[in-house]
């Protein structure tokens, strides 16, 4: 495990932007750096901001390594269940993919009922929704509680807030077919099996995570991340069940720790978020980096070397840079 007193040293030096002569079009998204190349291929970096609530709320020490290694390991672990669009790792923040038409959904799937967004099961539930998206749901439900079976609760996609909605919703808007929804639908539900059947190996309980899928040539294809803290809520498996019973907050290795420090400084999504203080920021990279070592049962490596300019340095050692 890195000491607290080394992720201190990188609140200073976290990757906040970039801005690298690749020759391709920069789109920023929350938390990743695109470039997109002329020839079907796409430079993903992974910096280090963070975001909750649709916000971008500041950055966390190795956080954007943290997501791209762990989400290599899972697309290497899944693979056999549906392609992904990685390529090329040129280095531990930055991943080379291909070019596929993204579904304008993001699939999510819950083996529990929890969270604190606007659009989580728990808050929904607690404000007594039953049919959660097309998902009928019974009382007498506690927070955190598992669920009989695993849902599917998909949420819009390029819209400035998340919006919850049913399979019937989304075809009735156009967003998708009956035949790509329930397609998609079966693969993510095979996906997340995978992801709890794998944690549980170690110790523990993939709560719920979120899938963003393609098409490439047709074909439906994983893509973004996968399995990622950020994507997916962790709890630690051998004290759930004293937890759930005390009716006690779970151990969360995930970004849920970030989510909820905000929403007690009584922010959550509107109006000017609270700075995230150092001392959260590095339980944060903690947390993140606990639950990559677990999952992967890899240690945690960093480089001296200042982040940016090894992103370069091993970008241009592979030829992605331009003149």
């Amino acid at each position: 495990m890195i000491p607290t007193r080394r992720i201190q040293q990188e609140l200073a030096r976290t990757i906040e932007n970039t801005h690298l002569p690749i020759p391709g079009r920069r789109i920023q998204g929350k938390v990743r750096d695109s470039y997109v190349l002329n020839d079907g291929r796409r430079i993903l970096v992974a910096t280090d901001r963070i975001s909750a609530f649709d916000c971008v709320l500041g950055t966390i020490p190795f956080k954007g390594q943290v997501l791209n290694q762990i989400a290599t390991f899972w697309f290497q672990q899944t693979a056999d269940i549906a392609p992904n669009h990685v390529l090329d790792i040129p280095d531990p923040a930055v991943m080379v993919v291909a070019e596929c038409e993204q579904l304008p959904l993001e699939f999510i799937v819950r083996g529990y009922i929890t969270g604190v967004t606007e659009t989580s099961a728990w808050t929904n539930y607690a404000r007594g929704v039953r049919n959660f998206c097309g998902n009928i749901l019974p009382d007498g439900l506690r927070k955190d509680q598992k669920l009989e079976r695993p849902i599917l609760t998909p949420t819009t996609k390029h819209e400035k807030h998340d919006r919850n909605l049913s399979r019937d919703e989304a075809i009735a808007e156009g967003l998708i077919t009956p035949e790509l929804f329930d397609t998609a639908a079966a693969l993510c539900f095979r996906l997340f099996e995978r992801g709890q059947q794998f944690a549980a190996t170690r110790g523990l309980i993939l709560v719920d995570t979120k899938y963003e899928l393609g098409l490439r040539n047709g074909v439906l294809t994983v893509t973004d991340e996968i399995h990622t803290p950020d994507s997916s809520r962790y709890w630690f498996a051998d004290t759930y069940d004293t937890l759930f019973r005390q009716g006690k907050e779970q151990r969360k290795l995930d970004k849920e720790y970030v989510r909820e420090w905000l929403a007690a400084q009584g922010f959550r999504g509107e109006g000017t978020p609270p700075p995230i203080p150092d001392e959260v920021r590095i339980e944060a990279a903690r947390r993140y980096i606990e639950v990559y070592e677990i999952v992967t049962g890899r240690s945690f490596e960093i480089s001296e070397e200042p982040p940016v300019e090894r992103i370069r340095r091993n970008l241009k050692e592979r030829g992605y840079l331009g003149p």
